[in-house]
């Protein structure tokens, strides 16, 4: 048979691809973002009363009504912003169905959506699945802080949509205040629906708030807001994230998810209701206990030959290799891996065109503080 691929800039993630070497390898993984450790106690007992109390059908396809009601007022709590529980949050199958979910409910085929690089590695699959096509623009090297006069000038009659995504993975930037009053205008000024990606919502660093798209009115009228729990209560494999829009576009946007998934693993369900409205000091505390992990990390390998960039947000080091070798970010992280016992990530994966010259890994440092002196140890010894 004869396959036409939809995707045909795709094949296995570079995520998928440096566990499956770290593995084979026996290296320390620090490229793929998990956490090598399980999230609060109590947490996993709601889940597993929750299966004992036969809470293991179909869930209502927008969500267990208590975990909407839990978000909405959380949402609230912190944004101040008052959300429907009923219209405007939706529950699902992870962050990344979510962010499919809104794709597809807005862009059309020969719509354009802006990126900004380097981002993701899910956004423009999704774009181009949907007829659409990324328009990627560049992120300035030096902080990877937005330049919105550039962005402006990526717009055109066909651009529907623009992505965001702060905290950023995989260069963990923040946006301030007037990125979002900046990103405001640009909306407003070419009527563009807003996709805000801001699954490391709890992680933010140095005393910062989240400056979620949710805090600027005008922007929550026009926009998609994605989050994750499994970042947020370090449980990545349960896939349980959420969506918030106006009524109109959550409208649009359930009619795409009840035929993704339908509807969401029931008991984590009732676990992740029951754990944000019993133990909402987890979700505050979580910058500290981040930043303490960031800062570790970062005292281990000084002395060592990488140069450590910023961190503002996200569970994300980003480091300049250059000091060691002038091979190519993936030839690197392949040496890296084999030679070196530790697995990182090519920051090039989440460019369409990286910069020339750029010398940069991603490390994860979502890690047991064992895993972090054992990475770091080899990391000094290069």
């Amino acid at each position: 048979m004869q396959i036409e691929t939809k995707l045909p800039k795709v094949g296995t993630t570079i995520f998928t691809v440096m566990s499956q070497l770290a593995a084979e390898h026996k290296a320390v993984n620090l490229g793929q973002g998990f956490p090598d450790f399980d999230g609060p106690p109590a947490l996993r007992e709601a889940l597993a009363r929750a299966m004992a109390e036969g809470r293991n059908q179909y869930a209502p396809m927008t969500g267990v009504p208590a975990l909407r009601e839990a978000i909405a007022r959380k949402t609230e709590r912190l944004y101040g912003c008052k959300v429907n529980a009923d219209t405007e949050v939706t529950v699902t199958s992870g962050a990344t169905e979510a962010l499919f979910a809104a794709i597809a409910a807005i862009v059309r085929t020969g719509d354009e959506v802006i990126v900004l690089d380097p981002c993701y590695d899910s956004y423009e699959p999704a774009i181009e699945l949907n007829g659409g096509r990324a328009v990627h623009v560049a992120l300035d090297p030096s902080d990877f802080s937005p330049d919105w006069q550039r962005i402006a000038d990526a717009v055109t009659p066909k651009t529907r949509m623009i992505l965001v995504n702060s905290p950023h993975n995989p260069c963990g930037a923040v946006f301030d205040a007037a990125d979002l009053d900046a990103l405001a205008a640009l909306a407003r000024k070419h009527d563009l629906f807003v996709l805000s990606d801001e699954v490391y919502e709890h992680i933010v660093f140095d005393g910062a708030l989240h400056q979620s798209v949710l805090r600027h009115k005008e922007l929550a009228e026009r926009s998609f807001v994605v989050s994750s729990f499994g970042k947020t209560y370090h449980c990545t494999g349960w896939k349980v994230g959420y969506c918030i829009a106006p009524r109109a576009l959550s409208a649009e946007f359930r009619k795409v998810h009840q035929y993704l998934t339908f509807c969401t693993f029931t008991p984590a369900q009732w676990a992740l209701a029951e754990a944000i409205e019993t133990d909402p000091q987890h979700y505050l505390d979580l910058p500290a206990f981040y930043q303490a992990k960031r800062d570790r990390f970062r005292d281990l390998l000084a002395g060592s030959k990488f140069r450590l960039l910023p961190v503002g947000g996200a569970y994300f080091q980003v480091a300049d290799y250059s000091a060691l070798s002038q091979a190519d970010d993936l030839a690197f992280c392949e040496w890296l891996v084999k030679e070196g016992g530790v697995a990182a990530i090519p920051i090039s994966a989440f460019y369409e065109n990286p910069p020339a010259g750029q010398r940069l890994v991603r490390f994860c440092f979502a890690k047991n503080d064992a895993t972090l002196e054992q990475a770091a140890a080899r990391l000094k010894a290069l």
